[in-house]
């Protein structure tokens, strides 16, 4: 019986496996690089174990470091979670030779799936031979033979793009997963992401529970997954889940892994099998009423599955939460997380707590929501509302695109597929601000405050405060009198530091306020306190490309140099900021006067990287 787990991961997942094995009296171990001395994962576990020596960024990549944790502190079993060593065979046989237990399947069974280059071949299928690619074979995708979470891909388009494609792909995969093999496959552009939970056991069980629909994705990972996935037919559904099981047979599978699949035309196209646990398994798990943590643990110590699977009841939907912008080309946020609760009724998963940082050297990723229901159409409801009530205090975040995008009618109605951001990202990304929250903002901040000290018998002079919301500027005015705070076009109920309450034409609103420093939050709206005197401030000189996230250059456009001509929308900088690399093109076709960016440079927001002088058309 396996009496200590460590999870070789960090953050969510971490939490996550920490919590069944409590629930289990299993112990835990942590490991953490110092950029996580104080996350929460090490925070929860019973012990927690510094890696040493390698870059935030790479720490959960030394798996010799992450076996010698595990012996020290007494584990006597692994947990790889998702990610990071996740589907590397040399770890799991490293785990073994160790004597630890690996919660995980056999080395052999992730040496031929983990490589999706592999795996298509052991499924009769063979990807496209890069330097055969044609104009007749586009659009193609390049993509990461090991690995997943999109890092690693990339769309081509037109064939004098793909070898930097190809390039920046193998960069992005060895960076992340400390392999840079890559791919070519034909691109489906309206197919859905569909894939099929199993779970296999050393006694020849293969369970294949239901399907889950992923399609509606950003930068190639999943934003938001279903189960099961709706609009299948019945023969189509039954197709894939023997398919699934094929795959898991032909390998000698055991443990939880996924099968993934492109559904187009009503055909399922076999994309790979990732021989781990999923971000999204918590809407299976819902639906079919398993832990599939407790599962892949009771299959490690020996125990076998039942002949047939539970019966799945209702549906369920998760939404991830990530500190990310994106109206800004999903640009990863960093800073403190003041306040992350959201109510009751729903599943929230997450690897932060209140007054936690969130840092340039990790995924993105805040929180996983999940709501299940009786039926599709209550659980998108539940789930949209909570997020839409849900207190999130920080960077700035997805929330709202999420809470849009559920209910957006291309989604309720089931005929979403991969390309929907691409299709709806403007209309859905358009600001939506309470044109009220900076009047909230500014009576909250003068609760208990007079001019003067004294009420005087001549109209008072407008208080004036300015606040930044969504990239715009507001200003807004309001007075003290002697029967309290007063506003043009309303009537002021109660305000006090927390509580605004305001009658506007008969309707009387509540605004909950909170603020952080300059940053303050008036119900779902995030909205900056300007000075009330501005410095003056030398502005960036037209065509100014600047950094637009914390992170490091890691390469440059090949022969850029100052003095060059570059054409409209030319990659010029690649920045990575969380595993995944950011692209900085030229705003318009002109010439290079200044190169300030170098490869290895740490970078923080706004620093100027070049500048593109426009030629006048």
């Amino acid at each position: 019986m396996i009496s200590s787990v460590l999870v070789a991961n960090r953050g969510e997942i971490a939490c996550r496996v920490f919590r069944t094995c409590r629930e289990l009296g299993i112990g835990t171990v942590a490991v953490h690089s110092d950029a996580d001395a104080d996350a929460l994962h090490a925070r929860v576990a019973d012990t927690a174990v510094r890696l040493p020596g390698a870059a935030p960024a790479d720490t959960y990549l030394r798996g010799d470091l992450v076996v010698k944790a595990a012996l020290a502190a007494g584990a006597d079993a692994v947990h790889p979670g998702y990610g990071f060593l996740s589907e590397n065979a040399g770890f799991a046989r490293a785990v073994r030779d160790a004597g630890l237990v690996w919660i995980g399947p056999p080395p052999e069974a992730i040496e031929a799936m983990a490589s999706k280059t592999r795996a298509k071949r052991l499924m009769g299928l063979a990807p496209l031979d890069p330097d055969g690619v044609t104009e007749a074979d586009l659009p193609v995708l390049v993509k990461a033979a090991a690995g997943g979470g999109g890092r690693g891909m990339r769309i081509v388009r037109r064939l004098d793009e793909l070898r930097a494609a190809l390039e920046g792909a193998r960069a992005e995969a060895a960076s992340a997963f400390g392999d840079g093999e890559v791919f070519v496959e034909p691109y489906l552009e309206h197919g859905r992401h569909v894939e099929v939970q199993i779970l296999a056991d050393t006694h020849g069980t293969v369970w294949p529970l239901g399907t889950r629909d992923c399609s509606l994705q950003r930068r190639h990972q999943k934003v938001v997954e279903e189960a099961p996935a709706p609009g299948l037919t019945q023969g189509l559904a039954e197709e894939l889940r023997a398919l699934a099981v094929r795959a898991a047979r032909a390998v000698s599978y055991t443990g939880a892994g996924t099968v993934e699949f492109l559904v187009a035309d009503g055909r399922a196209h076999f994309l790979e099998m990732n021989t781990r646990l999923q971000v999204e398994h918590p809407v299976t798990e819902a639906v079919f009423g398993l832990d599939l943590v407790a599962e892949q643990i009771r299959i490690a110590e020996g125990h076998a599955l039942g002949t047939e699977p539970p019966h799945p009841r209702g549906h369920a939907v998760e939404a991830r939460l990530y500190a990310e912008d994106p109206a800004r080309d999903w640009a990863p946020q960093t800073g403190t997380l003041h306040r992350l609760a959201v109510p009751d009724g729903v599943r929230l998963d997450t690897g932060y707590t209140d007054g936690d940082t969130i840092g340039v050297h990790y995924d993105a990723m805040l929180a996983k929501v999940v709501a299940h229901a009786p039926t599709r159409a209550e659980a998108i409801r539940r789930l949209a509302g909570a997020l839409e009530s849900a207190v999130l205090h920080g960077p700035v975040t997805n929330r709202d695109l999420l809470v849009r995008s559920l209910r957006h009618e291309e989604f309720t109605a089931a005929r979403m597929d991969t390309g929907f951001y691409d299709r709806h990202l403007g209309a859905l990304t358009t600001p939506a601000h309470d044109p009220y929250a900076p009047l909230a903002a500014a009576l909250a901040d003068a609760h208990g405050r007079s001019r003067f000290g004294g009420w005087r018998n001549v109209p008072s002079q407008p208080q004036v405060k300015r606040y930044d919301m969504g990239g715009e500027e507001y200003e807004v005015r309001y007075r003290h009198t002697r029967d309290g705070l007063a506003a043009d076009g309303v009537r002021v109920v109660h305000a006090d530091a927390r509580l605004v309450v305001l009658d506007i034409d008969g309707v009387r609103r509540k605004f909950p306020v909170a603020r952080y420093g300059d940053q303050v939050h008036v119900g779902t709206t995030r909205l900056t306190a300007l000075p009330r005197f501005p410095d003056p401030v030398a502005r960036l000189a037209p065509g100014s490309l600047v950094a637009p996230m914390p992170g490091t250059v890691v390469r440059l456009a090949e022969g850029l140099a100052e003095g060059a001509t570059v054409r409209a929308g030319q990659g010029l900088i690649w920045v990575e900021a969380m595993k995944m690399q950011h692209l900085i093109s030229a705003p318009a076709a002109g010439t290079l006067t200044a190169l300030h960016a170098r490869p290895g440079q740490q970078v923080e927001p706004g620093t100027v990287l070049a500048v593109v002088q426009e030629i006048p058309s």
